[in-house]
């Protein structure tokens, strides 16, 4: 899989900034879409340098494929699994886990269906243009 051309993709989706602000959900929210932990240093206003927010974004895509690579269990194209690991970068392990008929119909190779799936979801309502893009790759996938 190329990296940096998932790390594009995701960086596309997440914006960038580098002062931790409330994201919309009110969650602290700092760099590249990293949610800032209990256990992290950072609050609201506080501005990081370049290199901590790379670190956290590297940290937190490697979790992504991981989490992207446990939900589906089985090799897929590349393309498919950069389309996972932008899911699970968002939406985190938990919440990308619920997408069952998503993950029969990748298993089934129907990626038209697996498409659908993605757009008959509460996901789709809330960031919809998100859900959307990446919902269209996954059609195309072969």
């Amino acid at each position: 899989m190329n990296i940096e051309k998932l790390k594009k993709q995701i960086l596309d989706h997440e914006g960038f900034r580098d002062v931790v602000y409330l994201d919309h959900l009110g969650n602290p929210t700092v760099g590249i879409g990293h949610l800032i932990k209990d256990n992290e240093p950072w609050k609201v206003g506080d501005k990081l340098d370049l290199s901590t927010i790379d670190k956290l974004f590297q940290y937190d895509v490697n979790i992504a494929m991981k989490d992207a690579k446990d939900f589906i269990k089985i090799d897929v194209s590349d393309e498919c699994l950069m389309i996972l690991t932008n899911m699970a970068f968002q939406l985190g392990r938990n919440r990308l886990s619920g997408f069952k008929k998503l993950k029969q119909a990748i298993h089934d190779s129907n990626f038209e269906q697996a498409s659908l799936e993605m757009l008959d979801s509460r996901w789709n309502t809330q960031t919809p243009h998100r859900c959307r893009d990446l919902s269209e790759r996954m059609k195309n996938v072969r």
